[in-house]
């Protein structure tokens, strides 16, 4: 009889779709930006990079690229709808941590949440 070896996950992903967001919270890059900051502090991850983009006549995305991999938000002001995506590696990072942060701070009234972990499968031996 053969046996299972299951292989952990490398890596969580969390995929917001943030509905009935603030509109002026999603339409300032400043914002956006102070939230990236302290998402990334929040995820007990380091922060190499981040960039801003100010779209016309509104929405920004925003991206921060962290050791542990990114965390990036996506905003339409006029939907008062937020994407995000938080991508982390490695052991010591509280992506869900970031995630409960991001719809906090965006004033999120209905957000939906998609968690995969990535990287895990299992094989005979």
């Amino acid at each position: 009889m053969k046996k299972l070896m299951t292989i952990p996950p490398k890596s969580v992903h969390i995929i917001l779709d943030l509905y009935h967001c603030n509109s002026s919270i999603l339409d300032s890059p400043e914002k956006i930006k102070e939230i990236l900051i302290q998402a990334v502090k929040e995820a007990n991850t380091t922060l190499i990079d981040i960039k801003i983009h100010k779209f016309s006549p509104q929405g920004v995305s925003g991206f921060a690229l962290i050791s542990e991999s990114h965390i990036s938000i996506h905003t339409w002001p006029e939907n008062k709808y937020a994407g995000v995506d938080i991508y982390t590696c490695g052991t010591k990072a509280l992506p869900e941590k970031a995630a409960k942060f991001i719809i906090k701070e965006l004033k999120c009234k209905k957000p939906s949440i998609l968690k995969i972990e990535r990287g895990s499968y299992a094989e005979e031996i």
